[in-house]
């Protein structure tokens, strides 16, 4: 496996810790809070940090994602949004432990139909899901502190969580 691939790898696994923290902790009785009009719902935030790990799968696998057949992942509990985690998460891993550097290179495509929306290499769109991931469970902790919900420790402690375990 090439080095790139494994930092990749290495990436999700420092980050899966701290995600699946957040989401065991995600009601969704709270699915539809959104903090103001323009922001998503915590269900759908919730639900999209679960799924970008199959983003990396798709974009390894398929080299594309297409917004009329990119299947969503559908949690209706807490329990199930964590299993989505965990299914994608694993998904993820075996497609870039199935990759080879020449794959990387290859171009993904990001579609809607048949209009192409926006095309580059593989490599930089790892990057850029898992920097997508990063981002929005940042977004889903603000949403947990406006609902008095435990914010874990991800880089280090947090004002609910005062011990860490690096990854």
């Amino acid at each position: 496996m090439s080095p790139v691939i494994e930092n990749y790898i290495k990436e999700i696994d420092d980050e899966t810790m701290a995600t699946r923290k957040c989401l065991e902790r995600i009601p969704m009785e709270l699915a539809e809070y959104k903090p103001h009009e323009k922001s998503m719902k915590m269900g759908y935030l919730a639900q999209l940090v679960a799924e970008i790990p199959k983003w990396i799968q798709a974009i390894v696998e398929d080299n594309e994602v297409n917004f009329t057949t990119f299947k969503h992942d559908e949690p209706k509990t807490t329990e199930e949004l964590v299993a989505c985690l965990n299914k994608n998460i694993e998904g993820a891993k075996k497609a870039l432990q199935n990759a080879t550097e020449a794959d990387l290179e290859k171009t993904f495509s990001l579609k809607n139909g048949e209009q192409v929306l926006y095309s580059s290499p593989v490599n930089n769109n790892i990057s850029s899901s898992i920097n997508h991931w990063v981002h929005h469970r940042g977004q889903l902790t603000v949403y947990m502190r406006l609902n008095n919900i435990e914010v874990p420790s991800i880089y280090g402690p947090s004002a609910d969580e005062k011990s860490f375990t690096a990854p």
